[in-house]
């Protein structure tokens, strides 16, 4: 199982499922897979009375955020971001990266009565950036792809934010309060996992793990946020041992079966013309917004601060603006959030964040290859030098 946690394969299975999605919501057997997804299964007349995509894209899809939160604060703690000075330079990318997009898509789509799709193309998949640049870039320094991860992490945090606070609907706040205790309580208990009582508190952890994404899926708030703070409070070595085990799983089930049920949209049976702003404006502000945002953000910061480290250069920047144009999994949800009383509009922005992706991943694969080639050959220029240096001192 240790390929799954590949980069590269993680995002080739991503792309496939999405791709075989796509296809089966347009071939003949359609209706029956697309009433298989819209099945529900739960205690009737409940908040858990939930369709087979919504199980996925809320209860799988917790299990994704859950290891994403404990990388982020690994990172935070450990990582590339435990300073302010090595955070600031991928904040600023990253704020640029959502505010020009934002601003793309609000203008397109002013006055059509649909900007509530705003947060749409403000987020970037760690997965399918890091897969595209461990294809295609094997030679690039270590510092670009740490730049990307920052950033991505950082978009994550920025999409955990907004889905918090603008798609909450009729908010409960006794279950609130009942979810905050019970993500307290286990970030207390994994603390124990050290200890001879290990198995029943792994049971304890599972168990509380469970009651706390139903107490959030009733108080109104998104359940994948319940993965998202149990990622956070857990024990740091704890939480990367989970991390570890899960990765798989999250790598070759979630994420997979989410691409596929996000992508199983028929292509509507409309003209360009008839296509909706919306969909315009996350075809444009995903590929172009995050390409502009990214790199000008970053090359502000760098002619306006002291920061002397290392440049990632002109063409790095770009590279890293075309990688996270790479919205997928989050956009995906997003949209389905943001358009869910819109099933018509909520369709063409699947297929505009299908493609807009799809765009930059085209853009971004070029990019990376160009640059690796370029380290590649400046690799061969020093192994030569290096090599005269030793036959003129023999």
């Amino acid at each position: 199982m240790s390929f799954i946690r590949s980069e590269r394969v993680a995002a080739g299975l991503l792309l496939l499922a999405a791709a075989l999605g796509l296809v089966i919501a347009n071939s003949g057997i359609s209706d029956a897979v697309l009433s298989l997804a819209e099945s529900t299964f739960g205690p009737a007349g409940t908040p858990l009375d939930l369709s087979v995509d919504e199980w996925i894209s809320e209860g799988l899809l917790a299990v994704f955020f859950f290891v994403a939160a404990v990388e982020l604060r690994n990172e935070f703690t450990n990582g590339q971001l435990n300073t302010v000075k090595r955070a600031i330079r991928p904040a600023v990318a990253a704020a640029g990266g959502v505010l020009v997009p934002i601003g793309i898509y609000l203008a397109i789509t002013a006055g059509s009565g649909y900007t509530r799709g705003w947060p749409v193309p403000t987020a970037t998949d760690i997965a399918f950036a890091l897969g595209v640049l461990a294809v295609f870039g094997r030679a690039i320094p270590s510092r670009l792809r740490i730049f990307m991860l920052a950033l991505a992490i950082l978009d994550d945090v920025v999409g955990i934010v907004i889905i918090a606070l603008f798609f909450a609907q009729d908010l409960d706040p006794l279950m609130l309060v009942a979810a905050v205790i019970a993500v307290a309580v286990f970030g207390m208990l994994s603390r124990l996992l050290s200890t001879r009582a290990r198995p029943l508190v792994i049971v304890a952890l599972v168990l509380l793990a469970v009651a706390t994404w139903v107490l959030v899926v009733l108080s109104g708030i998104h359940p994948t946020i319940a993965g998202v703070a149990l990622g956070l409070v857990m024990a740091h070595r704890p939480g990367l041992r989970a991390r570890h085990v899960l990765e798989p799983f999250t790598n070759g089930v979630v994420l997979p079966l989410f691409a596929f049920t996000a992508a199983l949209v028929p292509i509507p049976g409309v003209s360009v013309g008839e296509l909706s702003r919306p969909f315009w404006g996350i075809l444009v502000a995903l590929p172009v917004g995050k390409l502009i945002g990214i790199s000008l953000g970053t090359w502000l910061y760098s002619a306006l601060s002291r920061d002397n480290r290392p440049s990632i250069g002109l063409h790095g920047l770009l590279t890293a603006g075309a990688l996270g144009g790479i919205g997928f999994t989050v956009s995906l949800l997003m949209n389905e959030l943001a358009f869910a009383a819109h099933p018509e509009i909520a369709d063409q922005g699947t297929l505009a964040v299908l493609l807009g992706s799809g765009i930059s991943i085209v853009v971004s694969a070029v990019l990376v290859a160009t640059l690796d080639r370029h380290y590649r050959k400046l690799r061969a220029l020093r192994e030569r030098a290096i090599e005269r240096a030793r036959s003129a001192r023999g």
